[in-house]
């Protein structure tokens, strides 16, 4: 089973209309918990959703997939000071348009959880590819300037259906190089909850592995959970310079 703590970082997408924000418009916060991630083609979005409807059927009160509830691929949670988050977005495009993540062909490996709050968290696994683990080690490097090691609730989005921001969520983005970076990455999409029994057998089933590609990637500011609560920025590569 999954380590308990890795399921922090995945556990809902909330969604939103993608948004070119400055750093004057990241307002009324010193501090922002961000998370730098990819998101999956049309491929990998029907399965998921596909799997989400086993894991609604099975628990009801769970999460549907959909605009409120994007699936995604984390690269990198920090925290960040937020007048350089232009700073910040210049960094991320460097690495993106030098790396060109869209279009690569990547495959998943299997279904696996993490329990939380009574139901089981359930994830696709993706296989960690040398280009994934560059990916988030320049990422990281060239982010490295602008972050911060610690932060508060304050650096996280809040809703009236989520007032409160947990410190496992808060010591999740707080370690995340430490624990969740190299060799322990394990690149994922979250597809809903469930009860651990039927998830248990889902995983125990007979699994066919499919490949999907990688569509764009972003970044969004984190709410409680380590939910990719708000998009801030979306990457559009640059053009190919030809000689």
């Amino acid at each position: 089973m999954i380590r308990i703590a890795f399921f922090i970082c995945c556990l809902l997408l909330a969604g939103h209309p993608a948004q070119r924000l400055s750093a004057a418009q990241v307002v009324g916060q010193d501090i922002i918990a961000i998370d730098i991630l990819l998101d999956p083609d049309a491929t990998m979005v029907k399965k998921a959703k596909a799997l989400n409807a086993r894991l609604r059927q099975n628990y009801p009160k769970g999460f549907e997939l959909g605009a409120l509830h994007a699936p995604h691929i984390s690269v990198a949670r920090r925290f960040v000071r937020a007048k350089d988050f232009d700073s910040v977005t210049a960094a991320v495009r460097n690495v993106l348009d030098a790396e060109r993540p869209e279009g690569w062909q990547l495959k998943t490996v299997g279904y696996d959880y993490a329990v939380w709050a009574g139901v089981a968290v359930t994830v696709i696994v993706i296989e960690r590819t040398p280009e994934l683990e560059s990916l988030q080690r320049k990422v990281l490097d060239a982010v490295a300037p602008f972050t911060v090691e610690r932060g508060t609730a304050a650096a996280f989005v809040t809703s009236p259906a989520s007032p409160d921001i947990n410190p496992e969520t808060i010591n999740y983005v707080e370690t995340f190089v430490q624990k969740w970076a190299g060799k322990n990455y394990v690149p994922h999409v979250t597809a809903g909850v469930a009860h651990e029994d039927f998830v248990k057998r889902l995983k125990a089933a007979p699994y066919k592995p499919f490949t999907f590609k990688i569509a764009g990637a972003g970044i969004y500011q984190l709410g409680n959970f380590g939910t990719a609560a708000k998009r801030l920025w979306s990457w559009a590569p640059a053009p190919v310079a030809h000689k």
